[in-house]
């Protein structure tokens, strides 16, 4: 048993659950935690996306009552079909561009120094969200129609960009469109669970000859971590939201890729290019 491997897989297990569901992007830090701990190659990243479905799934768990309230309501209830309808809508836009761009992305924008600067310009962004004026439309995620769907989904795109955040971009975006805190929060969390889903499913068929039985314990370590501390995470920020804003997390993003940036360009940290 190769303990430094375990070790590594229990840390960026613990990343991605603390991560995933903050607006300060888990794909960007497992690629520089990754890179830090040399463990990026190929199958490190079948890692990577193997770990978020155990985020996801403390999602599922945490909201196990709603969702299967949504799903016994199907095609019986209105609430149900419309929570359904616009998760299907807010899905559909990232998942038919990273069909079409995800190649190009992994092997233009996968490295240290493209995170550290989407880090830094997500976080400008959100301190600009904080300081305009914030107009709710919509306070429960029950209210949402097909449009406000459509524009978070819209703003999920971004996400595609590795170092924005999809929690960040859904998030900040349902505020833009008049989301209160807790909707757009929430209709996140919810839009997690299709698109990490397929993804995870897809990058584990495309990959599946990189996965061997030796491999169980790594990922099983990983795994577990990751859907502990996501568990942990999401409770916690649903606690933050309700007295402050997300000019916390800005800061940190701007501060964590200013330091990439300044030790790379520096020489003290030899970070990976591609």
């Amino acid at each position: 048993m190769d303990w430094l491997q375990l070790t590594k897989a229990l840390i960026l297990g613990i990343v991605e659950g603390l991560t995933e569901f903050l607006p300060i992007s888990s794909t960007g830090h497992l690629i520089l935690v990754g890179d830090l701990l040399d463990f990026n190659d190929e199958k490190g990243k079948v890692f990577a996306i193997v770990i978020q479905l155990g985020a996801i799934l403390a999602v599922c768990w945490e909201y196990r009552i709603k969702i299967g309230n949504t799903l016994a309501g199907i095609g019986t209830r209105k609430d149900s079909n419309q929570f359904l309808l616009n998760l299907f809508i807010a899905f559909l836009p990232a998942a038919i561009l990273g069909l079409l761009f995800i190649k190009i992305i992994k092997q233009y924008l996968f490295h240290p120094i493209s995170v550290a600067i989407a880090l830094i310009v997500g976080g400008v962004i959100i301190l600009w969200a904080e300081r305009r004026e914030h107009v709710v439309d919509v306070e429960e995620v029950e209210d949402m129609d097909w449009k406000h769907a459509l524009k978070v989904g819209l703003m999920q795109c971004f996400a595609l960009i590795p170092g924005t955040s999809r929690s960040g971009a859904t998030i900040i975006g349902g505020l833009f469109f008049g989301l209160s805190r807790k909707a757009a929060t929430e209709f996140s969390f919810f839009l997690a669970i299709p698109i990490m889903f397929a993804a995870t499913f897809y990058d584990v068929y495309k990959h599946h000859e990189l996965l061997h039985y030796n491999d169980i314990g790594i990922f099983g370590i990983g795994f577990v971590a990751s859907f502990i501390s996501a568990l942990l995470a999401v409770r916690g920020l649903l606690r933050f939201i309700s007295n402050h804003d997300f000019t916390v997390f800005a800061w940190y993003r701007i501060f964590f890729g200013i330091i990439v940036l300044v030790t790379a360009y520096s020489g003290l940290v030899e970070w990976s290019t591609a």
